[in-house]
């Protein structure tokens, strides 16, 4: 006998409707995609800032990572606690106009210290994001159907990644990152510093659009008082330690390569086969566009899938499958010899990426009480931040600068971070399925072993 994953919550309060509930997730992917196009942008124009700036590969790690973690991590549990309290979509909504608008002042900038400042100002405004699209998708979907609308929230990435690759690109066609360009109150600008100015405009839209999103329902909060103690919510932490840790860790650690690469790759791909920024754009874009999306949506899909057929475990099972396949992957592709196996690999390691997503981040909502779960999301937020954003780019960095002291070894840098990172996420997110299992008050090993065919 298997569960009935449509039943009515604790509660009893009816889902809101199909249409409105894809309708926000759609909304919340245009802001994901909106943070990562902000965020990839100084990925794009690594070497022109270099050159303008005069900084090594380590301060640009800085750029990208610590500057971007500093108020990601001061904002990210605050905001979360109101979240967990108050209107979700009012902080969404303020959160996207702040990045917007500190993304825009990236453009103005004219030395490292004012760049990082408005870097840090980006990261602020990213920090009200996750926390709250998590908890509110939470409220709009049914758990079989959690897996992917987390899975197309995730396609923000690869759509936002890529739309900064390519609008960068095409921009950068036009008015070379080199260039001088001369504009009304503001003055003499550099081309890379026209593209940031340029991106962070569609945000003051999309904050409008937000507005539009209703705040549903709280499920499983009815007759419980708004704020959860501080004790209450340390004891949960306690006793799915294990769960908890082994995703926090092993998405950290996947991103930490994910981000890493993702920051040095368009310099990877001028440095070692002579690419242009607009080059980098008409090609490496596509990929991370078509590929990334394709994985997530699959991820999300199939964890869905399994799930519905009675699979408790299938959330972080399916998740699972993606960083094994990860492994080798992230070593080989920066050691191939042309860009055609570069840019394939590059594909399949994006694929995978965002085949982990839908799942792992449905996992999480379902080990968490309702008015937890901004607050959990906010601390995975800080965790992979840490370990990720700030360190995967810099780990790569110090490599190059210190380990081989080339910025040629580039590929090397690369291959050697990803060959001790991604096994360690390997083992940290199975410590996480084995204890999702034990702690998932639906699994039943009878009822999965029917589901999947075993006695």
């Amino acid at each position: 006998m298997t569960r009935n994953l449509d039943a009515p919550p604790p509660d009893d309060l009816p889902w809101p409707s199909a249409a409105r509930a894809w309708y926000v997730a759609v909304v919340l992917m245009f802001a994901n995609t909106l943070a990562f196009v902000d965020r990839q942008a100084l990925a794009l124009l690594v070497q022109p800032i270099k050159q303008d700036l005069h900084i090594s590969d380590t301060a640009i790690s800085l750029l990208y990572g610590l500057s971007f973690t500093l108020f990601y991590v001061a904002v990210g549990l605050p905001v979360a606690r109101i979240a967990d309290r108050s209107s979700r979509r009012n902080i969404i909504a303020g959160a996207i106009l702040i990045w917007s608008v500190a993304t825009s002042l990236c453009g103005l900038a004219r030395t490292f210290t004012t760049l990082f400042a408005a870097r840090v100002g980006v990261g602020a405004g990213e920090g009200g994001l996750t926390p709250a699209a998590y908890s509110l998708l939470s409220d709009y979907f049914p758990k079989h159907r959690l897996p992917a609308a987390m899975g197309v929230y995730q396609i923000g990435i690869y759509l936002g990644g890529a739309s900064a690759l390519v609008i960068g690109g095409i921009i950068s066609s036009v008015v070379p990152p080199s260039a001088t360009v001369a504009l009304p109150l503001v003055g003499a600008l550099r081309g890379w510093q026209l593209i940031f100015l340029l991106l962070g405009l569609p945000g003051i839209l999309l904050a409008a659009i937000a507005m539009t999103i209703r705040e549903p329902a709280r499920r499983g909060a009815q007759g419980q008082p708004a704020a959860v103690p501080f004790g209450e919510f340390a004891a949960h932490l306690r006793g799915r330690w294990r769960a908890y840790a082994g995703i926090a860790i092993g998405f950290a650690l996947m991103i930490f390569v994910g981000n890493g690469t993702s920051v040095w790759i368009p310099a990877f791909l001028q440095r070692s086969f002579g690419w242009s920024i607009a080059d980098v754009g008409r090609y490496y874009g596509p990929v991370v566009l078509v590929c990334g999306t394709a994985g997530a949506l699959g991820g999300g899909w199939f964890a869905s899938w399994m799930r519905a057929r009675g699979r408790a475990d299938a959330n972080l099972r399916a998740a699972f499958v993606g960083f094994v396949a990860l492994m080798p992957i992230t070593v080989a592709f920066p050691l191939m010899s042309s860009a055609s196996l570069v840019l394939a690999l590059i594909g399949a390691m994006n694929f995978f990426a965002g085949f982990n997503f839908g799942g792992g981040l449905a996992a999480l909502q379902e080990l968490t009480p309702n008015r937890m779960r901004a607050l959990v999301s906010a601390m995975y937020m800080l965790t992979i931040n840490l370990i990720g954003a700030a360190l995967g780019p810099t780990a790569i960095a110090l490599c190059t600068d210190y380990v081989f002291g080339d910025p040629s070894r580039l590929a090397q840098a690369i291959a050697l971070v990803s060959a001790i990172a991604s096994p360690l996420a390997v083992a940290a997110l199975w410590l996480g399925v084995r204890d999702y299992r034990m702690h998932d008050p639906s699994f039943s090993p009878a009822v999965s072993g029917a589901a999947s065919g075993r006695p």
